[in-house]
């Protein structure tokens, strides 16, 4: 038993042990079948592991192709950036286009235990009202609006702000807080938006997803200056238990079939290649570009397509890989009067409408205190030491891009097309997103902070549609490649099931309609709870204790 410096039990450090040897113990004695397989443990592929494994009757595999996540450069809230172009990040780019002056877009993605969550800022946005009502129209089920999503959010939320029984909860794994001790710059943005019409609210997770506009202190999953994963907060608690198995460094090839069904996978894992079966289920939660990536060298895809490159075709299904979407972000920089506290983390977010006769927000922003911006504005604008930065965003990205595949074989990578900016009515949000970043940061609440403007200024015409595709970057959001709904470009159906298959789920962002208006964390956290309510009751499996093993009827199918 480890002990406290104060003399008594660390429960923190022997579950740590505890989850250590058994992890060890079961990766030396992997078996060959699982009840279910889990592939990726990002955000939603941690919260379908965690739900399956507190059944004691059922045997889970979860796979995750990077490592582990116990190093500071993860743990430590502040170091997010240096994930950015490490081996925890995927290291995704996106073609160069036109669009955006024929660059080539970087796209960051989670590449180690917890995915996004564990290298992502840490903002926690639940989804504006009209995004769930959304889902919930395109998947044919209500299980999937607002009002039913809202009552996830207050089960499984631990909040730790002022009390709102109608829109927060205090009794899940998700400890959520305001961003702690408020920066001054945060506190002037909100006022600063105040100036402008954008009303404040007291979170940005309550009444705040039902309005048009708003802007409020962030949310944030971090806790005395340390992250708190979704694996952190949903896996790890029940890794010490026999039935849940955790692979890292273990890289899903293909799937692997018997006649019709899925019959489990093929990875890449200490350097060989291994196979599991499901007797279940299989699950992907890889994201927006692995998952559709491995249904497509699997055979589930264009048949067209696949037949090009030779892959034998399993599942016409043309959606997969189609409808990519994210949040593209434009940086605009203030230089200060002085030093601000080094910090890389929001203080406040706000959201509003390019057209005043929008119901819900396609524009957000964050608000932070360090200078950032793409090569090319950095080249061209004089950018200060001191400064900060507020990052705006198209919410409701119209542009659409592709995932292609580029061989046959695993290992050749796969092309992504963003087609950011191709769309015209996002080059007119964007220059309204400039409009309206400038007007709050250059308004009377933030001159106390403002030295100058550095970038971009009061640029007109043809200079500001050239700064705008230049400033063009993304959130590394991605989203909607295997999207659920019911028309023929669709990969999934309510219940999260791959169509043509009984017994492959989806759950993560590629599920996703349309990107959700903000962040994307929470939402693949309820994505991953709903795929794990829809296995629970397609295999009757009966509500358990997580503190601890009881009932199940689990019946292997």
């Amino acid at each position: 038993m480890t002990v406290h410096a104060a003399g008594g039990p660390d429960p923190v450090a022997d579950l740590e042990a505890r989850v250590r040897a058994n992890q060890e113990r079961l990766a030396s004695n992997l078996r060959t079948e699982y009840d279910f397989i889990v592939c990726g443990a990002g955000s939603a592929g941690s919260v379908v592991a965690r739900r399956l494994a507190e059944h004691p009757d059922v045997s889970v595999l979860l796979l995750e192709a990077g490592g582990d996540d116990d190093i500071s450069n993860v743990r430590t809230a502040n170091l997010w950036p240096t994930n950015l172009g490490s081996a925890r990040d995927w290291g995704f780019e996106a073609r160069p286009h036109h669009a955006v002056n024929g660059r080539a877009l970087p796209l960051s993605m989670g590449k180690v235990l917890g995915g996004g969550s564990s290298i992502n800022v840490m903002l926690w946005a639940r989804g504006h009202r009209s995004d769930w009502d959304y889902f919930a129209t395109e998947a044919a089920d209500p299980c999937w609006n607002y009002e039913s999503v809202l009552d996830i959010y207050r089960r499984i939320e631990d909040w730790h702000g002022t009390p709102d029984p109608k829109y927060r909860g205090t009794t899940g794994p998700i400890f959520v807080q305001p961003a702690p001790q408020p920066d001054p710059l945060g506190m002037a943005v909100i006022e600063g938006a105040g100036a402008v019409g954008i009303p404040r609210y007291e979170s940005p997770n309550g009444r705040m997803m039902e309005v048009p506009a708003g802007a409020a202190v962030t949310d944030v999953r971090f806790r005395d200056g340390q992250r708190q994963s979704v694996y952190r907060s949903y896996t790890f608690p029940l890794m010490d238990r026999p039935n849940l198995t955790v692979l890292t460094h273990a890289l899903v090839h293909r799937l692997t079939f018997a006649g019709p069904r899925v019959s489990g996978v093929e990875i890449l894992y200490g350097g060989q290649l291994h196979q599991f079966r499901a007797t279940s289920e299989v699950v992907l939660s890889m994201g927006a570009v692995n998952t559709p990536k491995v249904l497509m060298q699997s055979g589930v895809g264009s048949a067209t397509e696949l037949q090009h490159l030779g892959i034998a075709v399993r599942e016409h299904l043309p959606g997969v890989g189609q409808n990519l979407q994210d949040h593209i972000g434009f940086d605009f920089v203030w230089e200060s009067n002085e030093p601000l506290p080094a910090t890389y983390l929001s203080g406040a977010t706000l959201y509003c409408t390019s057209m005043p006769e929008l119901d819900s927000p396609d524009l957000f922003a964050c608000a932070a205190g360090f200078v950032k911006s793409t090569p090319e504005n950095a080249a061209r604008f004089e950018l200060p030491h001191n400064g900060w930065v507020l990052v705006g965003a198209l919410g409701r990205p119209q542009s659409r891009g592709r995932l292609n595949l580029t061989g046959p074989n695993p290992v050749d990578p796969i092309q992504i097309e963003s087609n950011a900016l191709t769309h015209a009515d996002d080059v007119r949000a964007a220059k309204v997103c400039v409009e309206t970043m400038r007007e709050i940061g250059n308004s009377a609440p933030l001159r106390p902070f403002v030295r100058r403007e550095a970038m971009p200024g009061n640029l007109k015409a043809r200079e500001l549609e050239t700064y705008i595709r230049n400033a063009a970057s993304t959130y590394w959001h991605m989203a909607g490649t295997a999207k659920m709904g019911r028309d023929p470009m669709s990969v999934v159906d309510a219940n999260l099931k791959v169509y043509g298959f009984d017994n492959l789920r989806i759950a993560d962002s590629s599920i996703m309609p349309r990107v959700t208006t903000t962040n994307t964390m929470a939402p693949c956290v309820i994505i991953g709870e709903r795929a794990a309510e829809a296995i629970a009751s397609a295999h009757q499996l009966r509500e358990c204790d997580a503190a601890g093993p009881r009932c199940s009827n689990f019946r292997v199918r």
